[in-house]
Parts: structure tokens; sequence; C-alpha cells
């Protein structure tokens, strides 16, 4: 899948990212409508996946894949509880719209506004974002930078050309008569599982 880069941990302004600014980021996420649920290792993660899938009575799952769902066998497992699984480009484009739950791995979340920062090269990346009614999206709970303007540092140190998106709990508008409706333009839910161990095979 092709990325804005490959290595997103070594464009972090020195001692400005860390496990400190998590409960900032944990704190105004949920104010955004985010869930949110952290644990230690990619087998805990894989559980919370599946008791929401079960939970949500879902069919259907579109997946950009990543090392910690390799490391946690996330797709098998869906598949062995009766869970159609597409992760392949072309599958992705002409499954996502019809999808019940959208999986992703972003490259780091912001302190300040509780946003999760996704590189949004690919275009299977964006189409599991923002079609499913339910976006599943995996962190690094020690990739976590403290404001706005240490994220655009970060990026700045990457990006040439491509995509970045910035995600804010779940899709809202309010352009209808003014009333607040979630879902309209993107998912109704945000979940955000921050993982402990590196995304990288599930070795620290």
């Amino acid at each position: 899948m092709k990325k804005v880069s490959d290595n997103w941990q070594a464009a972090f302004p020195a001692g400005k990212v860390g496990p400190e600014f998590w409960a900032a980021f944990e704190e105004n996420a949920k104010n955004a409508g985010a869930e949110i649920f952290k644990v230690k290792t990619a087998a805990e993660a894989k559980e919370i996946v599946i008791n929401l899938a079960k939970f949500t009575n879902a069919k259907k799952v579109v997946a950009v894949d990543s090392a910690l769902q390799t490391a946690a066998n996330i797709n098998e497992e869906l598949k062995a509880n009766g869970i159609s699984v597409f992760n392949e480009a072309t599958d992705i484009a002409e499954h996502a719209e019809s999808a019940d739950i959208g999986i992703s791995t972003v490259e780091f979340a912001i302190g300040e506004s509780g946003s999760l920062c996704m590189d949004g090269y690919a275009f299977e990346s964006r189409l599991v974002t923002m079609l499913p009614p339910i976006h599943i999206a995996f962190v690094n709970s020690n990739a976590v930078v403290p404001g706005i303007t240490e994220a655009f540092e970060t990026i700045a140190q990457v990006y040439e050309n491509g995509y970045v998106s910035f995600i804010t709990g779940p899709s809202r508008t309010a352009d209808i008569e003014r009333v607040l409706t979630i879902g309209v333009h993107g998912p109704s839910r945000l979940v955000i599982i921050a993982v402990d161990e590196a995304l990288n095979g599930g070795v620290n």
C-alpha cells in the first residue's frame, strides 16, 4: 500500500512525542465522541475487535492491513466467526460502501484536539475510514504529540505529496436546520484502540 512515508516515527519532533500526552488526548477524543480502549498487547486488541463485531452483528469488514493486525491474527479470527473480511485494494473499493466495519491503523494521535493523524495516500485507506458506519482505528499509545503545531512539524518532515487526514470523533454535521446529526458524511462510531506494544509485529 502506497504511503506518504514508511517511517513516521523518525519524523516526530525530539521530546515532543510520548505517553505523557496520552491523558490529554483521551479526554479530548472522548469529548469529541470517540470510544477509546487502551490495551497492552495486540492479543487484547483482537479481543475488542471480535467482541465489537459480534455485538454489532457485523457481517462484512474492510480492513487496511497493518503489522498489528497480522501479529494478532485479527482477520483470520473475524473469518472464523463467520465475518467476511476484504483487505485487497480492489475488494475494499468494491465492498467499503456496504461494509459494517472499517479497520485502519493511524500514524499518531494529537493531545490538544483528540484527533488522529492518518496517512491516507492509498485510496483504500480513505475508503475504510469514511464509508462503513463503524471505524476502528489502531494507534500506538506512545505515538501522541501534544498539539497541532507538533503534528504539522511531524508532517512537514515527511510530506512531499499524497494525502494526510485528521480524524476527530465520529462524523457530525449541523448544516441542516442547525440540528446536530451523527454519521451523515462518515462513520457514526469511531472506536480507537490504543496499543502499548509497538505495532511492528507485536514486539517492543
